[in-house]
C-alpha cells in the first residue's frame, strides 16, 4: 500500500521538527525560493547561455574557456552533480 504525497503544510511541519529555523524563516526562505522560480528554465526553453574554463587532461585550468553559445548546433551533454 502506498502512502499519499504530504501536503506542502505537513512537508513545512515536519521540515520545522528537525531545524533550527522559526517558522517565520522558513517561510521567507520559501518565498525567495519561489521568486526565483521565474528564472528557472522550462521543458523546451533554450539553455541559459554561460562560460567555463576548459581543463587540461590533469584537470587544471587551461587558460581556455568554452561558452555554450558557442557549440550551437553541437552535441553538448551537460551533467550536474554533487562532487564534495
Amino acid at each position: 500500500m502506498t502512502e499519499a504525497p504530504m501536503t506542502p503544510e505537513e512537508r513545512k511541519q515536519s521540515w520545522l521538527k528537525i531545524s533550527v529555523i522559526t517558522e517565520e524563516q522558513f517561510d521567507a526562505m520559501r518565498e525567495e525560493q519561489g521568486a526565483r522560480q521565474v528564472h528557472v528554465p522550462q521543458p523546451g526553453d533554450d539553455a541559459p547561455d554561460f562560460e567555463l574554463d576548459v581543463l587540461d587532461p590533469d584537470r587544471k585550468r587551461s587558460g581556455e574557456t568554452v561558452r555554450l553559445s558557442s557549440l550551437r548546433g553541437k552535441p553538448v551533454a551537460l551533467m550536474f552533480g554533487s562532487y564534495t
